[in-house]
């Protein structure tokens, strides 16, 4: 009589515990406010300049852009941590918050272009550049999280609207800025 062997089976690989992912969150939400901290530094005088721009009538108040911003990066932490936590290759994984890195760079760089530097073009540029990488940033995402991905439209079509109003205030504004 022939007995059934079994294989062994491989040994379970654990996740992150709940104090690995609540560190993990934290530093997400940590790097995306550093960004935004980045970009702040250019903007401190942004209110007084943005004001001084002649602005289209669809332009949003300057107080609006703070809220706005700070929901943004708080749904992009979110979006990388679960991308980060998920159970998909490290290798896809890497691709994935590289691009989300990459990003972060465009994002803070913009503030600087267009409030620091007051480079119209170059921030024009920035934000389209922006666009794409979020783009495909969303895009990786998806194929690990499509809440993280979700989580991104928000901050991508925010990102179209800005490019729309930079290219208009550069338009209408060449001696601020040229």
């Amino acid at each position: 009589m022939k007995t059934a062997t079994v294989a062994p089976s491989a040994p379970a690989v654990a996740g992150p515990t709940r104090a690995q992912q609540a560190l993990a969150l934290f530093a997400c939400v940590l790097l995306c406010f550093a960004a935004s901290g980045i970009g702040a530094l250019a903007s401190v005088s942004a209110g007084p300049f943005y004001a001084e721009l002649v602005r289209p009538t669809w332009s949003p108040p300057g107080w609006l852009f703070g809220p706005v911003w700070t929901v943004l990066y708080l749904l992009m932490a979110v979006a990388a941590w679960l991308v980060w936590r998920a159970p998909q290759s490290p290798a896809l994984k890497r691709v994935a918050l590289g691009l989300f890195g990459a990003q972060l760079v465009a994002n803070a760089l913009w503030s600087w272009l267009f409030f620091g530097w007051r480079l119209g073009g170059l921030a024009f540029a920035d934000v389209l550049l922006l666009g794409v990488l979020i783009a495909c940033t969303l895009f990786a995402f998806g194929r690990i999280s499509k809440p993280a991905a979700w989580l991104l439209l928000p901050y991508l079509l925010w990102v179209g609207f800005a490019s729309v109003l930079n290219w208009t205030l550069w338009q209408l504004n060449p001696n601020l800025l040229g």
